[in-house]
């Protein structure tokens, strides 16, 4: 009997060229066309196009089809609108959602002024909502860590597969885009590093993995991963059961399972993000060796940190993440007669600072950003 295709992201409203060479889905589109040009990622301009669908859609509802037509209280209507604007569920749009969508018909609106489509650009001195920069409610601790990673069936493919994931998401911190494109090739199992290709903002970088992260994956190439690939072998490191690669809102309803399992309540792929950066933090890492794994390339409201070296930052994690090691080995100091890895890891950290207190508030509310951006894929689901 055939696998039955699993459903995945669905299927956006992008905007085609209409007949009007200055209708609005013909704009649409060139703006598009714009950005692919100039190199935007696949990932910002699909949300662009997403969010300018909507508010196409919503202009011609009300007989809006050129963008001449499109004046300052309009928008300020189409603001009101979003706001309220109920989900299926009937809960409203998040502030985060309404800004997403505001700030993309501000941009379209712009660059439709810079080349000559609006004689002026009605969206200039639009007010765009406040988004709350709230920090998560709940990081989870080492053993609550263990208990979710404890859940996937090991005597299953896809839950050895699972185990895998799971431990390179709370190994790496990575995002879970990130780890839905990792090719087998961009893991260094010598030197245990991870490449991510193309992260956000379409910058490379490398991250320091575990050890016991890696024999995790090892475990999984070398016992489930061949049977979950379709030749031809997209050489995709994370595979679904039907060969394909992981589709990130999927992945995050994955975890979700996991987590309410394990703790009784409601966490994505995320929680694994924040929790490795705090508990690397409680541990006596540096701010700037978390940024330089998170691939944030600044923090707002602080000084910009020079990059770190590869090994001093693989260092760090070996020194700092509770999960790094495949297996402690605690020694005793023959002269104190105590445990050496009991000892707080001192080595690695300066005293803390003004500076970097701040700097870890704006790390802990950078992550909370990130998070809300993830809900904004999902939120399109609900809709």
């Amino acid at each position: 009997m055939p696998r039955r295709k699993r459903s995945g992201t669905p299927k956006l409203p992008l905007c085609a060229p209409g007949p009007d060479p200055q209708g609005m889905d013909t704009l649409v589109s060139a703006h598009l066309d714009f950005m692919r040009v100039r190199n935007f990622s696949p990932d910002t301009i699909r949300d662009r196009a997403y969010a300018l669908s909507y508010f196409v859609r919503w202009c011609n509802e009300r007989g809006l089809t050129r963008s001449s037509e499109i004046t300052k209280p309009i928008l300020e209507r189409y603001q009101r609108y979003l706001f309220l604007y109920r989900k299926k569920d009937g809960a409203p749009l998040g502030f985060s959602t309404q800004h997403d969508r505001l700030a993309a018909v501000r941009s379209f609106f712009k660059y439709l002024a810079r080349t000559n489509q609006v004689l002026s650009n009605p969206a200039s001195d639009l007010e765009m909502p406040k988004v709350p920069q709230r920090l998560p409610r709940a990081v989870l601790n080492v053993s609550e860590v263990e208990r979710i990673l404890a859940v996937p069936d090991l005597e299953d493919t896809i839950g050895l597969r699972d185990r895998a994931v799971l431990e390179t998401l709370y190994s790496t911190g990575i995002r879970r885009k990130e780890l839905c494109r990792l090719a087998v090739y961009d893991l260094d199992i010598e030197r245990g590093t991870l490449l991510i290709r193309e992260g956000k903002w379409k910058k490379d970088r490398f991250v320091p993995i575990g050890e016991r992260a890696l024999a995790w994956i090892e475990k999984y190439i070398l016992e489930a991963r061949g049977r979950l690939v379709v030749e031809p072998d997209p050489k995709t490191l994370f595979l679904g059961s039907l060969g394909e690669p992981l589709d990130p809102g999927w992945l995050t309803a994955r975890v979700c399972q996991y987590v309410k399992k394990a703790l009784g309540r409601k966490a994505g792929c995320h929680i694994f993000r924040h929790t490795m950066a705090t508990l690397m933090l409680e541990g006596g890492a540096d701010i700037r060796f978390i940024q330089e794994m998170l691939g944030h390339s600044n923090l707002q409201s602080t000084q910009i940190y020079t990059r770190v070296a590869l090994t001093k930052l693989k260092e760090i994690h070996n020194a700092t993440h509770p999960g790094a090691r495949l297996q402690r080995k605690p020694h005793v100091d023959a002269e104190a007669g105590v445990d050496a890895e009991d000892e707080p890891a001192t080595s690695c950290a300066a005293p803390p600072s003004p500076e970097d207190d701040e700097a870890r508030e704006d790390l802990l509310s950078s992550l909370a950003a990130e998070a809300g951006e993830e809900d904004l894929d999902d939120d399109r689901a609900h809709e």
